[in-house]
């Protein structure tokens, strides 16, 4: 009887063991989180303090890394190998699991990680060609001794801090979803890129704008509702500007109507109505921030020339728009070795400063937003897929076994097949794939598969002294394409809408093309030096917004679908009456929230809706309307009143054009339905019907049946008017933690709207301000929303937010050796090299 007691005692001792060393679902494994001496009381703030001295295997000389009070590293080496290899070491100190979960995420391979509500995504990936194309990217980076150098050594200094930290070290969100890093490689490197690539190029509306053509035809409607070059925009390179180089021919379609897609047969549609996005059957879709695709993202950037500043210097200034998320986007660092002295920002799982400056120049990006994505219709001979039509024969289809390991189940293999075009993303009968529109039975032509060395363009601008070294760099940037502004020390500022985009008829690729004919294939490139550019305009500044780059005189196409106008048209306003500019008129200009829409249709929208006012409500929300001086602050009420007004204004006016068969339908853009209301507010577009009411033909019908719509849904959601209904508690920003753990994000109450400058929205935001001032001595002011390190314990982990939230940056630390005197340096750390 004791000797069975004890069996059943050992027995269940062990049960225990077993249960609280292993994961259940999504509940950590208590024994490792609560272990005491390397679970997770193990990650507070004790990271925090700054050790004097390192031993670093790999490292051929001393580097010393000087620390400022917000945890900026300035590393200080004597060659090239041991900055980055340091650099690896620092970033993976800062944050390690950030820059693991971003490669595995990028991979295909997050679900190792969360289980089976990481497959969907997973397959998503991998089908659609990311780890596939960071393989491409990997032979250029080995062609390149410089960035062969770079990645090289960068990811020897993450596998030393790595081997060095242990499990007592391990970040907490390790212990939480209990897995460990693997060792660091230079693919991981080039995920990163195509991870940003996809994030910046791959929002599209072609299977949508199919659909639409489709329903209304060829003709006028879509060429008004959808126009190639949007009214109201004001173009990144202003009208007018001269042609410094004779332009190539470009190529005509095959049909009638140029750019109007495939040829006369059915191409594939999106999903159909109603068809599930989820994953398997019960299952959850993990979905994670930093990644995501949509038509918020962008950034703003402007150069203001010394005629217009207040000391004769030029200032560059840079917000670049991301999705919110903690850990922080980037991080700031400051990297010396003879050669270079660079200061910005960097990401995590990569070498090299991204935006910043130097003692000569300083640089900033905003997304191009251009269409370098087209999918193609095609005609497979039967259900094997084994051979597709292509310039009236068959070919014979490629095709890749992909093996997702999925944490907790069986190892799913996926086939994906490969055309001339690309790879088949989704298949007629799938479910849709979160985030994007994606046709089914299409095959996906991405630049971003291309082999492409955006680092060797990141190395040569910290190290470039002037315009020419500049224009050099420039060159090997391939995707995403980028508006890179610039300005320099000796005066010049500039900006290049830069990249590789093919050469196209105009409207090539707005919709989904027929993959049979070679005609619509991508046949050439527009040569570097003939993409838009200006140099010391006469205006005295250059800007964008990711808006249209040109006006429609430019002799090339690069896309139609860009940001909204009201963003550059801000920027532009301001800075065209702008003298005597300071740095602090920049830092303003960065949190200036005038919504120049609302003060564009506010007055019309008034004058029709204050006499149908008929509630206390409505008549509460016209008062606050009319008293508003169209700035998007979060203790304002007219923001939210206006956001809502706006979205009924456009139902009222597009949605009931279609009808659940349908699909979902493309809107037009922001500046259109402006147009409308300003200059055509009898238009065909406002003659509908809404579906719960009496017809109505004209704008004058519209708005008062828009107010009281939009009156209602407040009332509903948010109770009587009131504090409820304040624009900082409805926008709801949140910067939410990267694996959605919950308690390690954050909610904020900002101004700001994603049409205005300060483009804080409720997600997406400008993850890093900066303002550069060119003179004798640089100058650099600076912020973003988060904090320095990836551990939620530690005090920098998002010591930044509020002041970020409030537009305040601080002056940047810029050091010209080691041992640079300067209050702001709280602490020195000097690496040796060893085992």
């Amino acid at each position: 009887m004791k000797r069975a007691r004890a069996i059943i005692s050992l027995v269940l001792a062990a049960a225990a063991f077993w249960a609280l060393d292993n994961r259940h679902g999504s509940f950590p494994a208590l024994g490792k989180l609560l272990n005491p001496f390397a679970g997770f009381w193990q990650n507070g703030d004790r990271g925090d303090a700054i050790p004097k001295t390192l031993t670093v295997p790999g490292l051929r000389e001393e580097v010393r890394v000087a620390w400022d009070e917000h945890r900026v590293p300035h590393i200080f080496a004597r060659n090239d190998h041991d900055l980055f290899l340091a650099q690896g070491y620092v970033a993976a100190t800062l944050r390690l699991w950030q820059m693991d979960f971003q490669s595995s995420y990028t991979a295909g391979r997050i679900s190792e990680v969360v289980g089976a509500a990481g497959l969907r995504q997973d397959i998503f990936t991998r089908r659609f060609g990311l780890p596939w194309a960071a393989e491409n990217t990997i032979r250029a980076f080995r062609d390149d001794p410089e960035t062969r150098e770079a990645i090289e050594a960068f990811t020897a200094g993450v596998n030393a801090r790595i081997r060095a930290i242990g499990r007592k070290g391990l970040p907490v969100e390790y212990k939480i979803l209990d897995y460990r890093p693997e060792p660091w490689t230079d693919l991981k490197c080039a995920l990163l890129l195509k991870a940003m690539a996809f994030s910046l190029t791959s929002y599209n509306q072609d299977a949508a704008m199919t659909r639409m053509k489709g329903w209304v035809g060829r003709g006028s409607v879509i060429d008004t509702l959808f126009p190639l070059f949007s009214p109201l925009v004001d173009p990144v390179i202003p009208p007018g500007t001269p042609l410094d180089f004779v332009p190539v021919p470009v190529p005509s379609s095959g049909e009638e109507g140029a750019g109007e897609g495939a040829g006369p047969r059915a191409v594939a549609a999106g999903p159909p109505a109603g068809e599930s996005s989820s994953g398997a059957p019960g299952q959850r879709e993990f979905a994670s921030p930093g990644y995501r695709t949509g038509p918020d993202l962008g950034s703003n950037n402007w150069a203001v020339g010394g005629k217009l500043t207040r000391d004769g210097f030029p200032i560059l200034c840079n917000d670049m728009h991301l999705e919110l998320s903690l850990p922080a986007v980037w991080y700031e660092v400051q990297l010396s070795a003879p050669g270079i002295n660079v200061r910005g920002v960097a990401f995590p799982p990569a070498p090299l400063v991204v935006a910043g400056y130097n003692e000569h120049i300083a640089w900033g990006f905003t997304n191009g937003t251009d269409d370098v994505l087209d999918w193609y219709d095609i005609r497979f001979k039967d259900d094997t897929h084994s051979e597709y039509l292509y310039g009236g024969e068959w070919r014979r289809s490629e095709f890749r076994e992909e093996a997702i390991k999925v944490r907790g189940g069986a190892t799913v293999v996926d086939r994906v097949v490969t055309t001339v075009h690309g790879p088949i993303v989704r298949w007629k009968g799938e479910p849709a794939f979160t985030n994007m529109d994606v046709p089914a039975g299409a095959a996906l032509r991405w630049l971003g598969h291309d082999a492409s060395n955006e680092f060797a363009t990141l190395n040569a601008l910290g190290r470039a002294a002037g315009y020419e070294d500049y224009l050099k760099a420039l060159e090997s940037w391939v995707c995403p394409g980028q508006n890179f502004a610039y300005a320099d020390r000796d005066g010049t500022i500039a900006i290049w809408h830069n990249g590789k985009y093919p050469l196209r008829w105009k409207g090539q690729g707005r919709f989904v093309l027929d993959g049979s004919d070679p005609a619509n294939d991508w046949t050439g490139w527009i040569p570097h030096a003939h993409v838009p550019h200006v140099k010391d305009p006469d205006r005295g500044f250059v800007s964008s917004a990711n808006q249209a780059p040109t006006d429609a005189a430019y002799p090339y196409y690069f896309g139609w679908d860009y940001a909204p106008y009201e963003r550059g048209a801000r920027i532009n306003e301001i800075l065209r009456s702008a003298r005597d500019v300071t740095p602090a008129d920049m830092v303003r200009m960065q949190a200036d929230v005038l919504d120049i829409r609302a003060r564009a249709v506010l007055p019309r929208l008034l004058e029709l809706v204050r006499s149908e006012a008929a509630t206390e409500g409505e008549k509460k929300c016209v008062e606050e309307l009319a008293g508003w001086n169209f700035e998007a602050r979060a203790a304002f009420i007219a923001p939210t009143v206006f956001r809502e007004f706006w979205n009924e204004l456009n139902r009222l006016t597009w949605g009931d054009e279609t009808t659940g068969e349908m699909g979902r339908m493309p809107w037009p853009s922001s500046q259109v339905m402006v147009d409308q209301i300003l200059n055509h507010p009898r238009g065909e577009f406002f003659a509908a019907a809404d579906q719960n009411g009496p017809p109505f033909g004209t704008f004058t019908e519209v708005a008062p049946k828009a107010l009281h719509a939009a009156v209602e849904k407040m009332e509903r959601r948010l109770g009587p008017f009131g504090d409820a209904w304040r624009w900082g508690k409805v926008k709801g920003t949140e910067i939410r933690h990267l694996a959605r753990i919950p308690g390690f994000g954050r909610k904020i109450e900002a101004d700001g709207a994603g049409q205005v400058i300060d483009a804080i929205s409720s997600v997406w935001a400008p993850s890093w301000r900066m303002v550069v001032e060119l003179g004798h001595e640089v100058k650099a002011w600076g912020n973003y929303p988060g904090g320095q390190s990836g551990n939620p314990g530690s005090k920098f982990y998002e010591d930044r937010v509020e002041d970020w939230a409030a537009g305040k940056p601080y002056e940047l630390v810029f050091l010209k050796s080691a041992d640079e005197p300067d209050p702001r340096i709280v602490g020195r750390t000097v690496m040796r090299g060893g085992r």
